[in-house]
């Protein structure tokens, strides 16, 4: 590896890190209003010490549990405190002795702990799975695999501390979704590939298929009168919007925006790469005959990608199917229902945009291939 591949490297390391570095501080001087109660008790982590009173009969979900618990976390780890248990579908946790649990703990006037059972602790288990996930990606795809690992870093950062703050501070949900993913499009693939001509072709193919999607679910949604606030978690979002200017109208399609973001990025890189490799194997193929390589290509992908979106929805719109099957509920009354109809936006929303991201990609990546140097 000469001293120019050993810059590169360093500069898809650092620069990502800069920028990043730069919106996190942004994001810092985002001023949120306190909205949470304004209560005294703290979550902690502890472990079932001893069951003091259990009408559960032996079985989650049912029934109450009194139980003593060891906290492990926070000013009072190493103190015991008693706990009631609701044992429910949302909340509380079917104890046993040394079950780790999260407790909500709050000092009585005489300094005594008492609380609640939240849930079970699962920090381990997630701990766990990210390391299993980490080394899967070290271990297998090895330098590219720490790229496509500080590439994850970077889009986390870029959601947790550019996209939520924009949406909080007031900004369009378009326009947020928008610039998150041309930053998280730009700088991901400049870690993996470096600033070479694939990268600029996929990120010029894949901005023009988020925006067509985005602009599209903005389109039909106006006109089917849908937006965020029909949301299943619309309530929250005016309670927070009560207190910041967030916009809730354009939540909705900011979501979708983003969520068709990995596809498409999929798509066009699978695109570029192809034709580029065409490219080095016939150097003499015409404008022509690569767009026709680029389409044949394309069109096993659009069926793939195509299924990933529309299963991705699916899964998580598993209890509203559920829901209509159950309650057979007519065929009107469910193309009226806000659920189904979200779920429907989105994912044929950000098919269309995998769809049309081919021939824009084609196109694009075989004029720039083709041109004199």
């Amino acid at each position: 590896m000469n001293k120019r591949q050993q810059l590169s490297i360093l500069l898809r390391i650092l620069l990502p890190g800069v920028i990043l570095v730069g919106i996190m501080l942004g994001s810092f001087q985002v001023s949120r209003a306190s909205i949470k109660p304004g209560t005294s008790h703290s979550y902690v982590q502890a472990v079932v010490t001893e069951i003091l009173t259990d009408y559960s009969g032996g079985r989650p979900f049912n029934g109450a549990q009194t139980v003593a618990a060891r906290i492990t976390s926070g000013v009072w780890k190493g103190q015991q405190v008693t706990l009631s248990n609701s044992n429910s579908y949302q909340q509380g946790a079917f104890c046993q002795v040394g079950t780790k649990i999260v407790a909500v703990v709050q000092s009585g006037a005489d300094g005594s702990l008492n609380g609640s059972v939240y849930n079970y602790d699962r920090t381990g288990m997630v701990y766990a799975l990210a390391a299993l996930f980490v080394a899967g990606l070290v271990l297998v795809g090895g330098r590219k695999g720490f790229a496509t690992l500080w590439a994850l870093v970077f889009t986390f950062g870029c959601v947790a501390f550019l996209y939520v703050p924009l949406l909080y501070c007031g900004v369009n949900g378009i326009w947020a979704g928008t610039l998150t993913a041309v930053m998280i499009l730009a700088v991901s693939l400049y870690i993996l590939n470096g600033w070479s001509r694939k990268t600029r072709c996929s990120i010029l193919g894949t901005t023009l298929g988020v925006m067509i999607s985005g602009g599209l679910a903005m389109l039909l949604g106006t006109a089917g009168h849908l937006n965020g606030y029909h949301a299943s978690d619309a309530e929250s979002m005016v309670y927070i919007a009560n207190a910041s200017g967030l916009d809730v109208a354009t939540i909705l399609y900011a979501g979708i925006l983003i969520s068709c973001l990995g596809a498409v990025m999929d798509v066009s890189v699978s695109i570029t790469a192809a034709l580029e490799e065409i490219r080095a194997k016939a150097p003499t193929l015409s404008l022509r005959e690569l767009v026709r390589s680029g389409l044949t290509v394309g069109h096993d992908m659009i069926g793939t990608m195509s299924n990933t979106l529309i299963l991705a929805y699916t899964g998580t719109a598993t209890g509203t199917l559920l829901t209509l099957y159950a309650y057979e509920m007519p065929y009107i009354q469910m193309m009226s229902y806000n659920a189904i109809v979200i779920e429907i936006l989105s994912g044929l929303c950000g098919t269309i945009g995998v769809v049309l991201t081919v021939p824009i990609q084609t196109l694009i990546t075989a004029f720039v291939i083709t041109r004199k140097k």
